[in-house]
């Protein structure tokens, strides 16, 4: 969202369509649209930023100490807040992950942020950053994850549930692509849904898991918010373990 003008005022009315229906979660980052993505979000919830959980991103460029502060006060100016709920390292840079946490740990004593957590880190990273001993604990990984890119499952979400840090899945329906998939159109029939909402339910019942889909469409964001009703039972979910095989070894962490 915030690339093209024109569209700003559907993508703030989706938004608040979202709080609405409860969708209390939204996420973004510096570099959606060289922080339009944040303005946007910004307008939306004027007036309402109590109802709201804020995740914004700091790009691994701007990740040293000095660099992730100055970045993160650059988010706020655009969100127009004076903080940010869950503040994420977008994915692993030049520098030092140390440096970075000491900077989250900075704006979190200043009460910038609330909570601080990584994306796009596969099981070596977080050992690695486990390793480091900060002053508070990494608060979410936020990974490529859906039906179709279940990669992570092998080694990295055990890991994570291990250690009680949540999961939020981005592209939870592939960019799109994933409700064309045929297997997905019986379930949906059976249930009176559709193949996306089939897609979003299922992520929806994996333990510790958040899920991110975006649209600036009002049908759909409605559509996205009653997904959260649909219980897959088993007939369903053995159907769609069929279709989508789980991994029997690990393989390179999926990125987009």
């Amino acid at each position: 969202m915030g690339e093209h003008a024109a569209q700003r005022g559907a993508e703030v009315d989706a938004i608040r369509l979202g709080l609405d229906l409860g969708l209390k979660l939204i996420d973004t980052a510096e570099m959606y649209a060289s922080g339009g993505s944040e303005a946007v979000v910004g307008e939306a919830v004027a007036g309402r930023r109590d109802q709201v959980f804020i995740v914004s991103k700091v790009l691994p460029s701007n990740a040293s100490m000095r660099g992730t502060i100055a970045a993160c006060e650059r988010s706020l100016k655009q969100l127009r807040t004076d903080h940010i709920d869950l503040y994420l390292l977008h994915w692993r840079g030049g520098h030092p992950l140390s440096e970075t946490v000491a900077g989250f740990e900075q704006l979190r004593a200043q009460g910038k942020i609330r909570h601080w957590g990584v994306s796009n880190f596969d099981v070596a990273d977080m050992v690695e950053l486990e390793a480091l001993g900060a002053g508070s604990p990494c608060s979410a990984n936020q990974v490529y994850y859906s039906l179709s890119e279940r990669g992570i499952e092998h080694s990295l979400a055990p890991w994570l549930a291990e250690r009680g840090i949540p999961l939020m899945a981005y592209c939870p329906l592939d960019e799109g692509r994933l409700p064309a998939h045929p297997a997905l159109a019986p379930i949906a029939a059976r249930h009176g849904a559709t193949s996306a909402q089939v897609a979003l339910a299922w992520l929806l019942q994996r333990p510790g898991t958040i899920v991110i889909p975006k649209s600036a469409s009002l049908e759909r964001v409605e559509a996205n918010a009653a997904a959260r009703e649909l219980e897959l039972d088993a007939q369903d979910l053995a159907a769609l373990d069929a279709a989508f095989p789980p991994p029997r070894r690990k393989g390179s962490l999926a990125m987009v």
